[in-house]
């Protein structure tokens, strides 16, 4: 029994070796043929990933990175529209709602104001995150009433200096956002809409 059991782990090993091997062969093959790659393709980590696969492989990293779902959050960034003459229309109004619900207060927000009057504007001036106190719990992103703050999906922070992030670096174009997270730029987008359209129905109303 106990001579039956170790050939028996024996052969489950040996067989994810081979497996292993066999695989890549197999695909060096079709490299050949069809120019389709088992590594360094987009393809061929879905295929590795995927119950399909057999033997072991590992993630080449950094020349290949795992897909991340849209819902992977890490440090936020801020959001503005591009708007004529590529002007940039910061979404931001300084409002401070995340700055409060941030549970590490990795956030700082300075207020900007009109250079002609020296009068508060709803814009900020400044907007700093501490990267390395971030939590990434999503807070900010969650509380912001005017989607202006999201949460992003670059996870290579990696610096020999501390990662204090001013507006330089957390502003980003809205087709940054849509682009790593399709389906909520795309519901957010809706909800936007049909508010802008209730809004002007009111006021239509109100008119008449």
């Amino acid at each position: 029994m106990y001579g039956k059991g170790i050939l028996k782990g024996l052969s489950v090993t040996f067989m994810r070796f081979w497996n292993t091997y066999w695989q890549d062969a197999i695909w060096a093959w079709r490299r050949l043929t069809t120019g389709k790659k088992h590594y360094g393709s987009a393809e061929g980590i879905a295929h590795r990933s995927s119950k399909n696969a057999r033997g072991i492989f590992t993630v080449q990293y950094p020349e290949e990175k795992l897909p991340v779902p849209e819902e992977f959050r890490y440090i936020p960034f801020l959001v503005f529209d591009e708007g004529a003459e590529g002007a940039k229309e910061i979404r931001c109004t300084s409002c401070g709602i995340c700055a409060k619900v941030c549970p590490p207060q990795c956030i700082w927000i300075v207020r900007g104001t009109d250079p002609a009057t020296g009068r508060p504007r709803p814009q900020p001036g400044d907007f700093f995150i501490d990267a390395d106190i971030c939590m990434n719990c999503g807070f900010c992103s969650e509380y912001c009433p005017f989607d202006a703050i999201k949460m992003d999906h670059d996870y290579e922070i990696a610096s020999y200096t501390r990662n204090l992030y001013d507006m330089e670096k957390l502003l980003k174009p809205a087709s940054y956002y849509e682009g790593i997270r399709p389906a909520n730029a795309a519901r957010e987008d809706e909800a936007r809409r049909a508010k802008e359209a209730a809004k002007a129905a009111k006021a239509e109303a109100a008119a008449a």
